[in-house]
């Protein structure tokens, strides 16, 4: 009767034993190579990194040169002292420019001037070309953005940025001229209730560089 009892035993532990490890196993398998519906993994090396499910890259830009008014100059490796005043410039048809223009190369990253929500993506044949309407986070203000060769992966409307982060590239879409590649970058103060085209457009230029040029 003991001897049945020993290997009653045995045999209940090595059960128990066996489907722990199998359980385990199972569990360990499943974190590491099943997403959980919210999240996807990402391996590097020994590095594990969960992210929310399709969640757009953010790039914060290593050189980010900030203004006196707290806005980023709006295109990396830009300093203020690069910077000209182009605000009151003449255009055609008896047009003022009503933003600067900010020289760079082409494919140059173009960062947010400060945080807010991009509003509206636009592709302007009236000459802007490939554009960003971006409402800061003081709804009163919208950044302007064209001219632009591409926007950064994953940028979407009504997606949340901050500044420094990396938005779109420098080009010469619409009426630039390709030999002169630049950011136009405009700021429009916004009435309640005005939309992405609408609002008053005020002078970027001290804003970014501190002064009058």
């Amino acid at each position: 009767m003991r001897r049945v009892a020993l290997k009653y035993a045995a045999t209940a532990l090595f059960t128990a034993v066996f489907t722990a490890v199998v359980v385990s196993a199972f569990w360990i398998w499943f974190y590491n190579f099943v997403p959980s519906p919210r999240a996807q993994v990402a391996r590097k090396g020994n590095i594990v990194a969960v992210e929310p499910e399709k969640a757009p890259p953010v790039e914060i830009a290593q050189q980010v040169v900030v203004g006196p008014a707290g806005l980023a100059i709006p295109v990396v490796g830009v300093k203020a002292s690069d910077l000209v005043d182009t605000f009151d410039s003449a255009r055609s048809a008896g047009r003022r420019h009503d933003a600067i223009d900010i020289m760079a190369a082409e494919g140059t990253p173009v960062i947010a001037a400060g945080d807010g929500t991009i509003e509206k993506l636009f592709f302007s044949h009236g000459g802007g070309g490939i554009t960003i309407y971006e409402r800061a986070a003081d709804p009163k203000w919208m950044y302007y953005y064209a001219h632009l060769q591409r926007y950064a992966p994953g940028l979407a409307e009504g997606q949340h940025v901050k500044r420094g982060q990396v938005i779109a590239f420098v080009d010469h879409t619409g009426d630039a001229v390709a030999s002169a590649p630049h950011l136009h970058f405009a700021i429009n103060s916004m009435a309640a209730g005005e939309r992405w085209w609408q609002g008053t457009p005020i002078n970027p230029y001290p804003l970014l560089a501190g002064k009058k040029d």
